[in-house]
């Protein structure tokens, strides 16, 4: 068979204060036209890899367009998301004709003009290739499930962790699924259930680890192929925002009932729609009672750092979510910053703290040196004042590569590590969440020598940081990612949506 594997992705925050352009997609690490992509796996583009995969042990011919990926900011630009768009599909084009194609998406990319970009590349995907074609695509659960998206596509899949260490197995499920369908060994249907919240599913605790267990249980049995919880992204304003369930059922088999109660209309023989929306509504409903125990409690900077403190031992790691560039921040913000060194707290290490102007005169000066900085607070209100502070230079590290989920490698440009008043902050070049320790220990730094460790991350730090963390705290700060949403201005979302105020 021949396939057809592409990636345009990027997670969009309606409120942060950057657009993002065309050279963000463009940007080192990001950006491969058709039949580039290196070896390795990026995040997006894990589809990809697993269609290689396949492909060489399967005897499929693969043709690889364009992957495009964009760190995580403001609205994308109309001309950026339209040019790459048309790239991607004038590669579909010429690869034609084809049995399957394989899409590395967001599914939380908005643009200019365009609330839900996913569901109209889709739409333009399909109506190229048509409707004999299987079209699958592989998506971040913080998506904005639309009907567009589920109508467009055979097969949406999602991944299942937060932090999100599954997109190889994902992708991996994905291309053996849309394979099966075009070899007609089985025929999708899809279910879509709505559960009225905006929920963000910790996989690292309970009860989200137990509901994701649950839902893997439930795939490969009585007909149930795919199950996938679309969490939404809070923090983009579209229609489409909350969280939801889709669900595949096979509609070769005859479904029996679900193993737990379920709607009426789903028993013994009943169809694979009826089957599939029984099940979604009935997990749905499962994640609406569990609302208040999926949420984490947020301290506000002092009652954290009081926390901290109060623990035995160390090191406490402190996320500050609110200033997340995973999440669209521009990981500038100097809150939580301040807030340390005005309470003369040392044996602290904190970063990634996004200041290009910075690094460039922390490389000037050199290793050793003891300058004047101004420190981070250069986007905008939600990023603070800067911090000004009399600084040791204690590490340089030119285009340093932090490692990202599941074995990827994250760009960080160049970094410095400076030092002032008892605490140690890593300065980079590139916008990044942090990901990995060796963020810290590349430039030497001990983390298992410090009392507390600040990341700019909402959650997927936890992989890597908590096997040395003797506690995890995560802050309510001021920032483009707050926690408050009740404070943002939204006026797409539809309601009612919990915990929003109608």
């Amino acid at each position: 068979m021949r396939l057809f594997t592409a990636t345009l992705a990027t997670e969009t925050n309606t409120f942060a204060p950057m657009p993002t352009g065309l050279a963000d997609f463009q940007a080192a690490g990001g950006y491969f036209p058709a039949g580039q992509h290196p070896p390795q796996m990026t995040l997006f583009s894990a589809p990809l890899g697993a269609a290689r995969q396949r492909a060489a042990a399967q005897g499929h011919t693969l043709i690889e367009g364009l992957v495009a990926m964009a760190q995580p900011s403001g609205t994308t630009t109309r001309a950026a998301y339209e040019t790459l768009r048309e790239q991607l599909l004038a590669d579909l084009r010429a690869a034609l004709p084809l049995q399957v194609v394989l899409l590395g998406l967001h599914g939380a990319m908005v643009a200019d003009g365009y609330d839900d970009c996913e569901g109209d590349l889709l739409q333009r995907v399909r109506s190229i290739v048509g409707p004999g074609v299987v079209v699958g695509a592989e998506l971040d659960p913080h998506c904005h499930l639309s009907p567009q998206m589920v109508a467009c596509a055979d097969l949406l899949i999602a991944f299942k962790e937060y932090p999100h260490t599954d997109a190889a197995a994902r992708a991996l499920e994905l291309v053996d699924l849309c394979l099966a369908q075009a070899q007609g060994r089985i025929k999708p249907v899809a279910a879509v259930a709505d559960t009225g919240i905006i929920s963000i599913i910790h996989t690292t605790r309970e009860p989200g680890r137990g509901f994701v267990d649950r839902l893997q249980a439930l795939e490969g049995h009585d007909g149930v192929l795919s199950i996938s919880v679309a969490h939404g992204f809070p923090w983009g304003d579209v229609p489409a925002m909350g969280t939801r369930v889709l669900v595949y059922c096979d509609g070769l088999i005859a479904c029996v009932p679900a193993p737990a109660p379920a709607q009426a209309g789903a028993g013994a023989g009943a169809g694979a729609g009826a089957r599939a929306q029984s099940l979604a509504r009935q997990l749905a409903d499962e994640l609406y009672a569990l609302r208040d125990e999926l949420m984490r409690p947020y301290p506000g900077i002092d009652a954290a750092l009081d926390q901290a403190l109060a623990v035995q031992g160390g090191p406490v790691v402190l996320a500050d979510s609110a200033d997340n560039p995973g999440g669209g921040a521009a990981g500038d913000a100097t809150f939580v910053l301040r807030s340390v060194l005005n309470r003369g707290l040392t044996g602290v290490a904190s970063g990634p703290m996004w200041d290009p102007g910075a690094v460039r005169i922390a490389f000037a000066a050199g290793v050793g040196a003891t300058l004047a900085l101004r420190i981070g607070g250069k986007v905008g209100p939600m990023s603070g004042d800067p911090v000004d502070a009399v600084c040791t230079v204690r590490a340089l590290k030119a285009d340093l590569v932090m490692t990202g989920l599941g074995g990827t490698r994250q760009p960080m440009g160049d970094c410095a590590l400076v030092h002032t008043q008892g605490v140690d902050i890593v300065l980079s070049s590139l916008r990044s969440q942090a990901f990995d320790t060796d963020l810290f220990t590349q430039l030497g730094c001990d983390l298992l020598q410090k009392r507390l460790v600040v990341v700019k991350s909402s959650q997927h730090f936890y992989a890597s940081y908590s096997k040395i963390a003797q506690a995890v705290i995560y802050i309510d700060a001021p920032g483009s990612v707050t926690q408050d949403l009740n404070s943002l201005p939204y006026r797409k979302v539809q309601r009612p949506r919990w915990p929003l105020r109608s």
